[in-house]
């Protein structure tokens, strides 16, 4: 049977997944995708501590978090393309070069 324990360690696992591609991963658009990893973690331990506890509020909680992770995927998508026609490169090592 699966518990809420089992959720909570693949959510810590896919936590550490999206933290470690964060920090190693030059690609903006990996990078991105990374952040939206951690993202989901925390909504699965949200919802998986939300049914554990009997009560919704952390449910509640994860649509907030994904109407915040819709609006962040367009901005950010937006400033990776804006990036990419001005410097034709999309590597995170490069944005500093945007500096004045």
């Amino acid at each position: 049977m699966v518990t809420v324990y089992h959720y909570l360690v693949l959510s810590a696992i896919l936590f550490s997944l999206g933290t470690l591609g964060v920090l190693t991963r030059r690609n903006a658009i990996v990078v991105f995708m990374c952040i939206e990893l951690m993202l989901n973690a925390v909504n699965l331990s949200f919802i998986s501590l939300s049914s554990f506890l009997g009560n919704v509020d952390g449910q509640i909680f994860v649509f907030f978090v994904m109407t915040v992770a819709a609006a962040e995927a367009a901005v950010g998508l937006a400033l990776i393309i804006a990036f990419y026609r001005n410097k034709e490169s999309i590597e995170v090592d490069e944005v500093s070069l945007l500096k004045w």
